[in-house]
């Protein structure tokens, strides 16, 4: 298995795994597919604040994982919200895991305070991975979203990546 940072050629297996989730579950919010094209392009502005790597196993695409702006006021800069998103024969291989254990120590080495996750309910996967890891449950916004012919609540997980009791440090881009 290997973890690498995103590349400009990835966009074409990301788009096609992200477009599964959209058009068939409530996983993902979107409702329209975005090409490969329109993910690269939101990807470039923020690739050198927000880690976006990807999972390889014997050199075929099995999943990525990204951060970016949960709140978009000052004094929230300090938490990303992430997501992970893993191919269906990846699945249960420890890739989301992987994925998520490099992503952690990338936004802690940027100097970023704590990480949300917004998880589509019910899921219970995804809740038990989450927790696995640390997250804590936060609360649920209740019919947040209407897909696939009803309302769907999305739970809200945090976790800190380092105490409390620091003092908030400036953020660095990607080493």
């Amino acid at each position: 298995m290997l973890i690498r940072g995103a590349q400009d050629s990835d966009f074409d297996a990301i788009a096609t795994l992200t477009n599964y989730f959209i058009r068939e579950t409530a996983i993902h919010f979107g409702t329209t597919e975005s090409t490969a094209a329109e993910m690269r392009e939101l990807w470039k502005p923020t690739r050198d604040r927000y880690p976006f790597l990807i999972c390889e196993i014997h050199g075929r695409f099995a999943g990525y994982c990204k951060a970016y702006a949960w709140r978009s006021r000052e004094a929230y800069q300090w938490t990303p919200e992430c997501g992970v998103y893993v191919e269906d024969w990846a699945r249960r291989r420890g890739v989301a895991r992987a994925l998520y254990t490099e992503l952690f120590q990338a936004l802690n080495a940027c100097g970023f305070h704590s990480v949300v996750a917004g998880i589509a309910l019910p899921n219970d996967a995804s809740v038990k991975l989450h927790e696995s890891l640390g997250f804590v449950p936060v609360g649920v916004v209740r019919d947040a979203g209407w897909k696939l012919g009803r309302w769907n609540d999305v739970g809200f997980w945090q976790r800190s990546l380092r105490p409390a009791i620091e003092p908030a440090r400036p953020l660095r881009s990607m080493p």
